[in-house]
Order: C-alpha cells, then structure tokens, then sequence
C-alpha cells in the first residue's frame, strides 16, 4: 500500500505525529490528510482523463485525414512575363507664393 515503507516505519512515524501534535490534534490531522490525499487523486485522475480525451481526438483527426481521398493540387500556371516601364522623370511643380 504505502510501497517500501513496512508496518515498523509507520508505527515509529505514527509516535513521533502522536508526539508532535498530540491525542486531540491527531484525529483532526489525519482527516485533513485524508482530504488531501483524496483531492489530490481526484485532480490526477482528471488530467489523466483529459489527456486520454486529446489522444482519442487526435487520433481521430488523423484517422479521417488518412481515409480522406488525397486531393491534387492544381498545376502552376506558366509565369506571365511582365515589362516594367522605365522610371518616371520627376516632375517641377511650381510654389504658391501667395501667402
């Protein structure tokens, strides 16, 4: 349940939290644990759950893009040549000197 840690280990840590905190406080830290450990699992679980969500879409997406017919693109045009007219000259435009 707990991995490596043995019945030894949880005995000496469950002294040593009776020590600390004492017989009044432990109920109510064990049930604030409890609380986080289960808000904890349920947030993991829900990401794993939308992670699984995105993969099935996704691979969805790609399964109707492998069975759409392959579409051919149309073939370039031939490139139209072009003539560029020579620079203008520029040209003087006289000033209003009447101000």
């Amino acid at each position: 349940m707990f991995g490596s840690i043995g019945m030894p280990e949880l005995i000496i840590i469950f002294v040593i939290a009776l020590i600390i905190f004492g017989p009044r406080k432990l109920p109510e830290l064990g049930r604030s644990l409890g609380k986080s450990l289960a808000e904890f699992k349920r947030a993991s679980n829900e990401l794993k759950s939308t992670l699984e969500e995105e993969i099935r879409m996704e691979e969805q997406q790609q399964k109707t893009e492998a069975s759409r017919p392959a579409v051919s693109a149309p073939a370039p045009s031939a490139p139209v040549a072009t003539t560029t007219a020579a620079p203008a000259e520029p040209v003087a435009v006289p000033r209003d000197h009447t101000a």
